[in-house]
């Protein structure tokens, strides 16, 4: 009975951080709080799916989708000195149609501001500086009256794709492809 108890024990301390924790410190001595709500087998191994689920960066995800749908790092970080402009112009619009896609898909991107660039705009008080940049001759005095340079972009939605890969793997962007022979 006691081997089998320790293999028990054994095993579940490899799987289970917690009960390992708790294990280490009733052989230390130490008293344990009985727990009054078991936690089910299945939410505990949820639990740890989720903690075990490594991380990217959001910013190096969307860098990779932009790679991979569009060859945007090919393009920019690529010497253009030998080519002319015409195969560089056509390289381009493939890079901006497939770039404007993946971001579209991603973030469903909408102007800020509906008004045609040029037209007239007045500020009121109380308008949100993240929203408004103001620039030229710029006063304490309201309402202010300018020309809408821009009309800003807003994020209708913010979907990445869902990473995977392993830890190790986190700030690959893109793999080596290799053509076997």
């Amino acid at each position: 009975m006691r081997l089998g108890l320790a293999l028990k024990a054994f095993f579940r301390a490899l799987r289970d951080r917690t009960f390992a924790e708790q294990l280490h410190r009733l052989l230390q001595g130490q008293t344990l709080a009985l727990s009054t709500t078991e936690v089910p087998l299945a939410d505990r191994l949820r639990a740890d799916r989720v903690a075990q689920t490594p991380t990217r960066s959001d910013a190096l995800t969307l860098l990779a989708t932009l790679q991979r749908e569009a060859r945007l790092i090919d393009f920019l970080l690529e010497d253009l000195s030998g080519y002319d402009d015409a195969h560089i112009g056509a390289a381009a619009r493939d890079v901006h149609r497939a770039c404007a896609a993946a971001l579209e898909r991603i973030f469903a991107l909408r102007p800020l501001r509906y008004q045609e660039e040029g037209a007239h705009v007045e500020m009121l008080g109380g308008y949100d500086p993240v929203q408004l940049t103001l620039t030229g001759n710029v006063t304490d005095q309201l309402p202010l009256q300018g020309t809408l340079v821009h009309h800003g972009w807003q994020a209708m939605q913010c979907e990445l794709p869902a990473w995977s890969g392993q830890e190790e793997s986190a700030r690959v962007i893109a793999p080596a492809e290799v053509e076997v022979q």
